[in-house]
């Protein structure tokens, strides 16, 4: 499989030419040389027709759908595939509605400030656990009718995986459209007893490459069917993206696409397995995993006797960085390629850690927030930072306020409950962004 935009990039470079053009280094310094832009024969990335739709076309085969880069992450694609969704909507006389699990990235809120759709949540028992079910979809459609899409995020923060096969279905039946943040799964796809969204029937499908795949920060991918126009995907694309997208990101998508096409899925099988064999003898240990992701490796560390962030403390200073701690989570993002004695590493400095007595504290109950103004118009209000202490009875401003692994505690326009402020006081969040005023809410004092 070739490489259009790192050929292009080589062959430029090899020609030395006097650069009058931005960026403004000239092509001067350690890797600058190969940071290009739009100039002659190197395509435009929202008008594509060139080598960047040589390389698209390039990935799209190997994902088995329609496929876009993003040099600004899947942030960009989840705007871009809300407003593909907003569009649809009103192209069939329908006011824009979108239903979605709680565990939405806080781009989908930015994204709702920015578009004034409405939006539904699917509440589970736990706010930790949002993985959206068929009967949720239906008990939703049963009691408010059918919306413009369903927007589901898997895998989520934690390693669940959304079941989307009957998803699909029943989405298909009522002519519900299925949008798919795969942000942290785009290496599922070469995984041959998981399934990624753009298989199962996703409409439109996100995935960062960059958190799975070798690929520069910001590569990303857009997955759009069939049913949605080049030149939609392109202008939803452009109408959110700066007009300067990162030729290096580029060429790093362009340079994994023969590694995904032929020798990725081997490295991942290799790299499964050892983790699976790892996990099995620290769990002989006492370690509690949790999620249903492969790579990445979720311990539930307090019945080992220890926090999430003072076990993440304890692998700092062995030399070893986890994604993401919380009270009750540690996150470690293990790498299709990672080399074996790496994760010897990792198990030897955890199989070191003493076992310690359980910590019972649970995370406080969260009630499902009363929702006072629409995303949109909480996000275009007067608002002001206060002491979490203090919020009690105001209505949250933020695009988000996310304190568990991103599921967000609550969002613009929802009323600010104890129960909330006892959530985020327990996650270590201070302050929170309010409205100032609100006429005709006497509550917020």
């Amino acid at each position: 499989m070739k490489t259009p935009i790192c050929d292009f990039a080589r062959d430029y470079v090899s020609h030395r030419a006097l650069r009058l053009h931005v960026p403004g280094h000239g092509g001067k310094g350690a890797f600058e040389e190969y940071d290009l832009t739009e100039i002659e024969g190197a395509d435009d990335l929202f008008h594509a027709s060139g080598v960047i739709k040589r390389s698209e076309t390039n990935a799209g085969k190997i994902f088995g759908m329609p496929t876009y880069y993003s040099t600004e992450g899947s942030s960009l694609c989840i705007r871009a595939m809300l407003r593909l969704a907003c569009v649809y909507a009103v192209h069939n006389g329908k006011k824009p509605h979108i239903l979605a699990g709680r565990n939405a990235h806080r781009s989908f809120f930015s994204a709702a400030a920015l578009l004034g759709f409405d939006v539904s949540f699917i509440y589970s028992k736990s706010y930790l656990e949002c993985v959206v079910t068929p009967d949720d979809l239906l008990g939703f459609i049963e009691k408010n009718g059918i919306p413009t899409a369903l927007y589901v995020t898997t895998p989520d923060y934690i390693g669940n995986i959304t079941p989307l096969s009957g998803l699909s279905e029943i989405c298909r039946k009522y002519g519900i459209l299925l949008i798919a943040d795969c942000a942290h799964g785009a290496y599922l796809k070469f995984d041959s007893s998981l399934r990624h969204p753009a298989d199962l029937g996703a409409d439109l499908c996100c995935a960062s490459a960059h958190k799975t795949l070798p690929v520069l920060t910001g590569g990303a991918y857009l997955h759009a069917s069939d049913r949605f126009a080049e030149s939609d995907v392109r202008e939803a694309l452009s109408l959110f993206a700066s007009s300067s997208p990162s030729y290096l990101i580029l060429q790093s998508l362009d340079a994994v696409n023969p590694y995904l096409y032929k020798g990725f899925a081997s490295d991942l099988k290799r790299t499964k397995k050892n983790v699976y064999e790892m996990k099995a003898r620290l769990s002989d240990r006492g370690y509690v995993f949790s999620g249903d992701e492969p790579l990445k490796t979720v311990i539930k560390p307090k019945s080992y006797g220890y926090t999430g962030t003072s076990l993440a403390d304890i692998l700092r200073k062995n030399g070893i960085e986890c994604e993401f701690a919380d009270p009750d989570h540690l996150v470690m993002m293990i790498p299709a390629g990672v080399d074996g004695s790496d994760l010897s590493r990792l198990e030897n400095v955890l199989s070191a850690v003493p076992i310690k007595k359980e910590i019972k504290k649970a995370p406080p109950e969260l009630d499902a927030p009363k929702r006072i103004l629409g995303i949109r118009d909480a996000a275009l209000a007067p608002s002001t930072d206060l002491p979490v202490r203090e919020c009690i009875g105001k209505i949250a401003s933020g695009v988000s306020v996310g304190c568990p692994p991103a599921v967000p505690v609550v969002v613009g326009g929802e009323l600010i409950d104890e129960s909330a402020v006892d959530v985020m006081k327990y996650y270590g969040i201070k302050t929170c962004r309010v409205l100032k005023n609100t006429p005709g809410f006497n509550s917020l004092g």
